[in-house]
C-alpha cells in the first residue's frame, strides 16, 4: 500500500503535468486559429484553379501533357505520407500511418506494383525508415516556418522523378482539417492529374479568344495547379494537427483533474485511516497504563 509520502508524490507529477498539458493546449489554440485562417483563405483558390483547368483541358491536352496522360500500365509509384513533426495530437500520426501501410501493402503484395515512400513529417519518416519499407526521400521540418515557397520547393522535388519518368503514378495520404475535434483522411491521386474537362461547359468554350492560346495556358497553369494542390495539403495538415493536439491536449488536462481528484480522495482516506490508528494507539495506551496503575 502506498505510503502518504508515496501519493503527495504522485500528486505534486500529476499537477507538473496538468500544467504542461494546459500550456501545449493554449499553444495548439493559437497557432490552430493562424492554421484554420490560411487554410480557409486557400480553398477557395485551390477549388478555382481546378474548375478552370477543368473549362480549358480537353483530349488533346490530355493526350499531349505529361502530367495529364495516364499511364496505360502502372508499375512504379511514388507513396507521399504528411504526418506531422511531433506527437501528443492523439491518433493523427498513427492513422495516417495505418492508411499509407494498408495502401502500401495492397499494392505491393496484391497488385504487384513498385512502391516507394516520400515522407513529410518526421513522425512518419521515423516510423517507415526502421522498417521494410523503401524511404526515397524525406521533408522533416517543413512545417516550421511553413510558406510558399517553401511548399513550392518541395512540389517541385516530389513531382521531379514524374516529369523524368520514374514513376507511372504519385499518391497522397494526409489528415484533411474538417473542426477541431475532426480530421479526415484522405488518399488522392496526385499525378497524374485528373482534373476532367467540364462536358456541360464545351459549348462555351469556343466562344473564348485565348491569348496566346489555350494550349499555352494550360502548359502554364498545370505547374502551378500542382504546386498550389501540395500548399493546399501542406495547410490542411498543419490546421488538422494543431486541432488534433489541441483535443488531446484538452483530454489530458481533463484526465489530469479526474486522476488529482482520486489522489486527493486516496491521500485523505490514507490520512484519516493513520490518524485514526494513531488515535487508537494512544487509548489503548492508557487503558492499559490505568490498569497497571490499578
Amino acid at each position: 500500500m502506498p505510503t502518504l509520502r508515496d501519493i503527495r508524490g504522485r500528486i505534486r507529477g500529476v499537477q507538473s503535468t496538468q500544467k504542461i498539458t494546459k500550456a501545449m493546449k493554449m499553444v495548439a489554440a493559437a497557432k490552430l486559429r493562424r492554421a484554420q485562417d490560411a487554410i480557409i483563405n486557400a480553398r477557395p483558390y485551390a477549388k478555382k484553379i481546378s474548375v478552370t483547368l477543368g473549362r480549358l483541358i480537353g483530349d488533346e491536352e490530355r493526350e499531349n501533357s505529361i502530367y495529364l496522360a495516364e499511364k496505360e500500365n502502372v508499375e512504379n509509384i511514388l507513396l507521399v505520407v504528411v504526418t506531422a513533426d511531433r506527437g501528443l495530437c492523439g491518433a493523427f500520426n498513427t492513422n495516417i500511418i495505418k492508411e499509407a501501410t494498408a495502401y502500401h501493402k495492397k499494392m505491393m503484395k496484391e497488385e504487384g506494383k513498385n512502391v516507394d515512400l516520400f515522407c513529410i513529417g518526421k513522425k512518419g519518416y521515423d516510423f517507415f525508415r526502421k522498417r521494410d519499407f523503401n524511404v526515397v526521400g524525406n521533408a522533416v521540418g517543413v512545417f516550421q516556418g511553413l510558406n510558399p515557397d517553401k511548399s513550392n520547393q518541395l512540389a517541385d522535388l516530389i513531382i521531379k522523378p514524374y516529369v523524368e519518368g520514374k514513376y507511372d503514378q504519385i499518391y497522397f495520404v494526409y489528415n484533411e482539417f474538417k473542426s477541431v475535434v475532426s480530421q479526415k483522411i484522405i488518399s488522392e491521386d496526385f499525378l497524374p492529374i485528373t482534373v476532367r474537362f467540364n462536358p456541360e461547359e464545351k459549348k462555351y468554350i469556343d466562344n473564348y479568344i485565348y491569348e496566346p492560346s489555350r494550349k499555352k495556358i494550360v502548359e502554364y497553369m498545370l505547374p502551378k495547379y500542382l504546386q498550389n494542390q501540395v500548399w493546399r495539403v501542406l495547410l490542411e495538415s498543419n490546421a488538422a494537427e494543431f486541432g488534433a493536439r489541441m483535443t488531446a491536449m484538452d483530454n489530458a488536462t481533463t484526465n489530469a483533474s479526474d486522476l488529482m481528484k482520486s489522489l486527493r480522495l486516496t491521500y485523505n482516506k490514507a490520512r484519516q485511516a493513520a490518524i485514526t490508528k494513531e488515535i487508537l494507539e494512544i487509548v489503548s495506551g492508557a487503558n492499559a497504563l490505568k490498569k497497571s496503575g490499578s
